[in-house]
């Protein structure tokens, strides 16, 4: 039995690279992976040190290819598991979900069902030219419950997200740039260098305004457009009241600190 764990935790210059660590299962979501996971991003959310995460798969054949089905298949109801594993407790997507900053996606392989519903728990996605998605959900007779049924038609369209979990097919990464799913496609060794400097980019901006702007823009994308506008009017109102002199110049001092 492999000592290795099945999450990694890189922090460098307060980014963290959470990497998902079963290669030889395609990096499957096991219960060990889930609550794992689920609890690296719980303990990151209250780590003052990260600024932003990004979340990949180890090695370039999968980021994850969803939940693990032989490990369902061999409990006593895998069925209920299965279940419980997308709609219980201990929900993972909730956890990445839930992080306060950037969520950065690096997708180096397939991202099956589960894995699907993973990606879509990021802010943004960058994919190697490895990167498949697929919704096998009414293949394998699972309802999701992470999200994705409500999510992918938003990102790409109804008829486009009903032909992708209508049918199960695979989904190639020059395909989902041009739908809107992945924000670029790089080549695999090109993948974390890439967002490694997205991520320091983001960096760049004041720390508590982009977190409250990534708070602004998820509570508004759940409204009607007119309450989403309301939205946007009170917490900007709310965020200038605040805004001081000092503040202003030490944002700008930050700025020109990233340019030179």
């Amino acid at each position: 039995m492999s000592s290795e764990p099945v999450v990694s935790v890189e922090v460098d210059d307060a980014v963290a690279t959470v990497t998902m660590n079963r290669p030889r299962a395609m990096n499957a979501l096991s219960m060990q992976l889930r609550r794992e996971l689920e609890q690296t991003f719980v303990t990151l959310a209250d780590d003052d040190a990260v600024d932003v995460v990004i979340l990949t798969g180890a090695g370039e054949r999968a980021f994850t290819a969803g939940l693990d089905l032989k490990e369902l298949a061999s409990a006593p109801d895998g069925g209920a598991e299965a279940s419980d594993a997308v709609s219980g407790g201990g929900n993972v997507v909730a956890a990445i979900e839930s992080f306060p900053g950037p969520v950065i996606g690096a997708i180096n392989g397939f991202a099956i069902t589960g894995g699907f519903e993973l990606a879509l728990a990021c802010d943004l996605l960058i994919g190697s030219t490895n990167a498949r998605f697929s919704d096998t959900h009414a293949r394998v007779g699972i309802m999701p419950g992470w999200g994705l049924s409500q999510k992918l038609s938003r990102l790409v369209g109804l008829s486009r997200a009903k032909e992708l979990s209508f049918t199960g097919n695979h989904l190639d990464a020059e395909t989902a740039c041009a739908w809107g799913l992945l924000n670029r496609v790089v080549a695999p060794e090109e993948l974390l260098p890439t967002c490694r400097a997205l991520a320091r980019d983001m960096q760049s901006c004041d720390r508590t305004l982009l977190r409250n702007y990534k708070r602004v823009i998820d509570d508004g994308f759940a409204l009607p457009y007119g309450d989403g506008r309301a939205l946007e009017r009170e917490r900007s109102r709310a965020h200038g009241a605040e805004v001081t002199a000092e503040r202003v110049a030490a944002v700008q001092d930050r700025g020109r600190g990233q340019k030179a």
